[in-house]
């Protein structure tokens, strides 16, 4: 399984205005790398990736009020060379708390991407990432 993982995707934050947290993460020395957004039920969730601090950060911000403070660290993202095989080994391993029945695949998201997330033992989230 170790041999799909390529290391640490990003780190998703939830703010309360993403053009005010893109603001102060160039403020301090971050660069934007993309933006998108994902339509939902209640509209659009807009993305911006951030490159801060030898990490990236995908900022959201939610259609509707989220919860601010401690928590609002909604997954991480472990970034993989094969989506399929990452995912195949997750499940041999005896993990099968993913939370969609399949894979998304997202061609205009930032380049293009693939995901699917699982759960962990105390409900974090966690992303299988492959950039296309």
């Amino acid at each position: 399984m170790q041999e799909h993982f390529q290391g640490l995707g990003h780190v998703a934050i939830y703010t309360r205005d993403i053009e005010e947290s893109i603001a102060f993460y160039e403020k301090l020395g971050g660069a934007v790398k993309g933006r998108g957004g994902v339509t939902t039920p209640a509209g659009e969730k807009k993305l911006a990736l951030v490159f801060f601090g030898g990490i990236t950060l995908e900022l959201i911000q939610s259609p509707t009020d989220m919860p601010m403070g401690e928590g609002n660290v909604p997954h991480f993202a472990l970034l993989v060379d094969d989506l399929d095989a990452a995912t195949a080994a997750v499940r041999a391993a005896g993990v099968d708390t993913f939370l969609t029945p399949e894979k998304k695949v997202l061609p205009d998201l930032f380049g293009g991407l693939q995901n699917w997330f699982f759960a962990g033992p105390s409900g974090e989230q966690i992303e299988l990432l492959q950039m296309l």
